[in-house]
């Protein structure tokens, strides 16, 4: 009996500490998994903008991020990281942990042009930074000064053809803008001077006064200097003419075949987010690109609808397709331009 006694207290501080042990080990599992159940967001989001403040891709992200925050319940901060084409402000995010409160939002340099301007010093791989929604396309537009003696885009090309050519300037090498003149100087077989500048500002000044021929820029930077007679358009980079701009031919219209090119900003996050919170993420960009509100201030600026998707919207994977497209286009345009980041 003596004996009994204690052998069963020694098999049950055996059990006990069986049990004990077992439910230690689990503490990780069930807090990895507490962490992955965790309603998203649980704190503010970071929306990084890889531009300086003022200009149409802060305009977007700013809009966006106000109805962002609307959507999800928390804040989503704008953070303004320039430097190296957007470069700077990608590579921060693709670096940033993925938990869905680090965002990007991407233009067609960061999310394509780059990797072909940039090519081996490209900081990040497209894989570093999915996509997950388009929020927007907007098209570029020729412009050229009202002391030009050109009304049309045919009148341009031929001037372009005289002795000294032309010099074109846009928002910088690997923009959007930039680009689009390539493509349109490889279509038409002339060749044309590009003149970089530090944005569209400088750019717009320097052409109003005809100290160059011609530019190139998104169409809302543009837009109030054209009505206002300081610039005069010569053709738009859309598939149909611009509602805000519904006098100004297409570039297929005015006589180049096939041309078709939009600047576009979206929504790009670090690699590895949870496919949860990539969904969410998903739905509520598409959601804040259908929005009345941001498409209105859009439209007034020659916005148009993603387009991914058969009802016009966006989505993770549809943008990821789109991605990949834009990359492979633009990368053949930029080999055959000799363009390179400086």
């Amino acid at each position: 009996m003596e004996r009994g006694g204690p052998q069963i207290r020694r098999e049950g501080g055996i059990a006990a500490m069986t049990t004990s042990r077992r439910a230690l080990l689990a503490l990780p599992v069930l807090a990895g998994t507490a962490r992955a159940e965790a309603p998203w967001p649980r704190r503010p989001i970071r929306l990084v903008i890889p531009f300086t403040p003022a200009g149409t891709t802060d305009l977007v992200g700013r809009l966006a991020a106000e109805r962002l925050a609307a959507r999800l319940g928390q804040p989503v901060v704008v953070e303004n990281r320039p430097g190296a084409g957007g470069n700077v402000g990608a590579e921060f995010v693709a670096r940033a942990e993925p938990d869905g409160h680090t965002l990007l939002l991407t233009t067609i340099g960061t999310g394509a042009i780059n990797f072909a301007i940039y090519a081996e010093r490209m900081p990040y791989k497209p894989a570093d930074l999915p996509g997950v929604g388009l929020l927007i396309r907007v098209p570029n537009v020729l412009i050229v000064p009202p002391s030009l003696p050109v009304q049309t885009l045919a009148e341009l090309v031929a001037l372009a053809r005289r002795p000294g050519g032309i010099a074109y300037g846009s928002a910088g090498i690997g923009s959007s803008p930039h680009i689009c003149m390539e493509l349109l100087s490889q279509r038409t077989g002339v060749p044309m001077t590009h003149v970089t500048f530090r944005g569209s500002a400088p750019m717009l000044a320097e052409v109003m006064t005809g100290r160059i021929e011609a530019g190139m820029d998104n169409i809302p930077s543009a837009l109030a200097f054209i009505r206002d007679g300081k610039l005069r358009a010569l053709a738009t980079t859309g598939a149909t003419r611009s509602s805000v701009l519904p006098d100004v031919p297409t570039m297929q219209e005015a006589g180049i075949s096939g041309f078709e090119a939009t600047a576009w900003f979206g929504i790009l996050a670090p690699a590895g987010l949870p496919p949860a919170v990539l969904a969410r993420l998903g739905a509520e960009t598409d959601a804040v690109a259908r929005d009345a509100g941001f498409r209105a201030r859009m439209a007034e600026l020659g916005g148009e609808l993603p387009g991914l998707t058969p009802d016009g919207g966006t989505s993770p994977a549809a943008f990821q397709t789109f991605l990949a497209e834009e990359r492979a286009r633009w990368a053949e345009v930029v080999q055959k331009s000799g363009a390179k980041a400086e």
